[in-house]
């Protein structure tokens, strides 16, 4: 995933709350799982988003969320799968 990350068209965005952001992050855009939608703009210029979490439950519901974007058919939408917990 490191490698990925170091591309200027990818965006790594972890969708926990704040304070989980604040405690431990792997860095990234730090956008909470119910603002998603409101930040899209954060995200258009990517080509490839990376959505994480702690365990993957709420990346992969962003991850959905973000595929249904009728503009963003072209990009590439990955989660972790396991979250930070299994990618650490």
């Amino acid at each position: 995933m490191q490698a990925m990350r170091d591309q200027s068209d990818v965006a790594v965005v972890d969708v926990r709350e704040n304070w989980e952001f604040e405690e431990f992050n792997e860095g990234g855009i730090n956008i909470p799982l119910a603002e998603i939608r409101q930040h899209r703009d954060q995200l258009s210029n990517f080509s490839t988003i990376i959505v994480i979490c702690t365990n993957g439950v709420r990346s992969k519901v962003a991850a959905m969320d973000y595929c249904r974007i009728p503009e963003w058919k072209d990009k590439v939408i990955l989660h972790v799968k396991g979250g930070i917990i299994e990618a650490v």
